[in-house]
């Protein structure tokens, strides 16, 4: 016991620490907004802008500006809803402005009096981005008056003063962000801009107007037809061919919660989703897209069923139905269950089994209203169908013909696993030996193969494919797929179904991603669409408790897992360097096995954005690199050099 004793004599009462008001958003500000990078400077505008949305939703606002000032580093955000209250707050004594705004988890959205459906839920949105903010002004127009009030990292430095008599009503937020938080305090107008207008659409009634200031350029985005013009520009800006006419939508409300879809079927080989919950787009989907998917599938096969479609032997997916399906669903529920304050997927139980049944009823009921539409969306799956069967075959036939041929043209460097089905098999691409033999002692031997890299891959932007095949390492990769590149490019004789990329989480790795991710885009894009790359996400700290062993993703996973820890629990974090870093089960656990990790698939949201940003990031133009580098460049405090 004397041992114990001296071992705990160092942790007393006085070591506890007590974070009050808004010092934890402070101290540990990535649980709040993601990050202290240019996303997380951004969100501070986003959590703004929701709140007045959240008034629109209310049927008190329709028009909101963005104002981003000639320092590009400060923003105003204005609507013209009821105001925030000014009146004192009687538990608190002080302005109910004031509660809100240094006060985390107040807010007037828990409860369905004020708000019936709103993004803002958590009352931490407006409090976490004063208190991140250098400065901080709210104006208020309301009761006849101007009222204003000033705040400094979270704390105000007046009380609420009444500046003038004013008729109107609304909100004006002005703040900058500090630099004491962020690395760089630099917005992005094109961002910004974008940003709205995605709200503008999924807000048909709402005018949004932003405002650069250094470029003296004003825009209105308004959009009355809402998501149905979104589907349209989605499909337009990718190019897309549409295989019907007309869209498939339905607007319906149950039980507070209303529902508002829209989908086309495309020539595309993908399927492109993208979901909303009150106004926020959910990166992440969840239960509603998901519910989203269902309802598509079993509409279609339901009406197959009904009218007795013959398919000749063929086998229908709910994968071949949803294949070149470019969709949006956006939903407005009166309590969203988000997961985490960033709010990217919606974890609401009921809303896959409510969205699945408005979706399967009237998708049905449209293509039995709209027959020629159904011939085609028909045709259109069983070309899918036949498709995914010949690739099969296919593959089934070159196995059958010259399994041992081909294996005996694989790279020697290639750790090759048994099988020989591409359907359960899986290929990790790695950076390095030292990563390749951690992976490989790790690995399931029967289904995964492994094969590293010798450094970084060359940059296969702007060369010619001759100048490509010259190069080792891209020869070694395109062996090893099996599905050749160029005029021989064949899809169906890929050997693996799930191509991983899997690196490390610094600088270097992101950066062999990058030229890897630029090699499928331009030269086996197909595969991308099939859905068949994908992004491993190995974790950058594991976290010790006594027995417990915990692992985060990212310094926001990181400071999650911390937070849930009590406070006198003595806490061993280690920050991997590399993979190599990683022993054989501590990868299998966190990284490989399908049972516990997570992957990232590859999408193509816009493939004209995507080719614009290869361009430009990875093109022979450096002058638009200099560019980002000179704006981006207090970034580079972040990089793992």
């Amino acid at each position: 016991m004397a041992a114990l004793s001296k071992s705990t004599s160092s942790y007393v009462a006085d070591d506890i620490e007590v974070l009050e008001g808004l010092e934890h958003v402070r101290k540990r500000p990535s649980m709040y907004i993601g990050g202290v990078d240019t996303r997380g400077l951004h969100h501070l505008i986003w959590e703004i802008v929701d709140n007045s949305v959240d008034e629109y939703l209310a049927g008190h606002c329709d028009e909101i500006s963005v104002q981003l000032h000639k320092d590009a580093s400060s923003i105003t955000v204005e609507d013209n809803g009821r105001g925030i209250p000014v009146d004192t707050h009687k538990k608190t004594g002080k302005s109910a402005l004031e509660v809100i705004l240094t006060t985390l988890y107040a807010g007037g959205k828990f409860s369905e009096k004020n708000y019936l459906r709103s993004g803002g839920l958590h009352g931490i949105g407006s409090s976490a981005v004063n208190a991140l903010s250098e400065t901080l002004i709210a104006t208020v127009w309301r009761d006849g008056h101007e009222w204003r009030q000033r705040f400094k990292r979270g704390r105000a430095t007046t009380k609420v003063e009444q500046v003038r008599p004013f008729r109107g009503h609304g909100t004006a937020i002005y703040f900058k962000p500090d630099d004491e938080i962020f690395r760089r305090v630099q917005f992005h107008a094109d961002t910004i801009r974008q940003h709205l207008e995605d709200i503008s659409y999924v807000h048909g009634g709402l005018k949004l107007t932003f405002f650069d200031e250094a470029k003296n350029e004003k825009v209105l985005l308004h959009h009355p037809d809402g998501i149905a013009a979104y589907l349209n520009k989605i499909i337009e800006d990718d190019k897309r061919k549409c295989v019907h006419e007309g869209t498939f939508g339905i607007d319906k409300e149950e039980d507070k919660i209303r529902v508002e879809t829209v989908l086309r079927w495309t020539e595309s080989t993908d399927e492109h989703i993208r979901s909303y919950v009150n106004g926020i787009r959910t990166r992440g989907g969840g239960t509603h897209e998901s519910g989203f998917r269902a309802g598509i599938a079993k509409a279609v096969k339901n009406y197959m069923d009904v009218h007795d479609i013959k398919t000749k032997g063929l086998s229908i997916t709910p994968d071949d139905i949803r294949e070149g399906v470019v969709g949006i669903i956006s939903v407005f529920h009166n309590d969203p269950m988000f997961q985490g304050q960033t709010k990217d997927r919606l974890n609401n139980p009921e809303m896959a089994s409510m969205v699945d049944g408005m979706v399967r009823s009237a998708l049905e009921t449209w293509l039995n209203n709209n027959r020629s539409v159904a011939d085609a969306v028909i045709g259109r799956i069983i070309l899918a169908a036949r498709a995914r069967e010949a690739s099969r075959e296919a593959v089934k036939e070159v196995r059958r013909k010259g399994a041992g041929s081909r294996r005996s043209n694989l790279p020697g460097k290639l750790l090759d696993c048994r099988s020989s089905d591409p359907e359960e098999c899986e290929l990790f691409i790695v950076e390095g030996q030292s990563a390749g033999g951690t992976a490989a002692s790790g690995r399931d031997s029967r289904t995964q193969a492994v094969l590293p890299l010798k450094g970084k891959i060359l940059n296969t932007e702007s060369l010619a494919l001759g100048k490509i095949l010259q190069n080792q390492e891209v020869k070694d990769l395109v062996e090893t797929l099996g599905t050749g590149i160029g005029p021989h490019f064949d899809p169906h004789k890929l050997r693996y179904h799930r191509i991983i990329l899997l690196m490390d989480a610094d600088s270097d790795g992101y950066h062999i991603s990058t030229l890897l991710l630029t090699f499928f885009f331009r030269h086996m894009r197909e595969l991308i669409q099939q859905g068949r790359l994908f992004l491993a996400q190995p974790p950058l700290y594991k976290i010790e408790v006594g027995k417990e062993r915990h692992y985060a993703r990212d310094d926001v996973d990181k400071e999650e897992i911390l937070a849930k820890i009590a406070s006198n629990r003595t806490v061993d974090v280690q920050r991997f360097k590399g993979l190599g870093e990683m022993n054989a089960d501590q990868l299998k656990e966190t990284t490989l096995s399908p049972k516990t990790r997570t992957l990232l698939r590859v999408d193509i949201e816009s493939a004209v954005e995507a080719d614009a940003t290869f361009a430009q990031l990875l093109g022979k133009d450096a002058s638009e690199r200099y560019r980002i580098i000179m704006d981006e460049a207090a970034e580079a405090d972040d990089l793992d050099v």
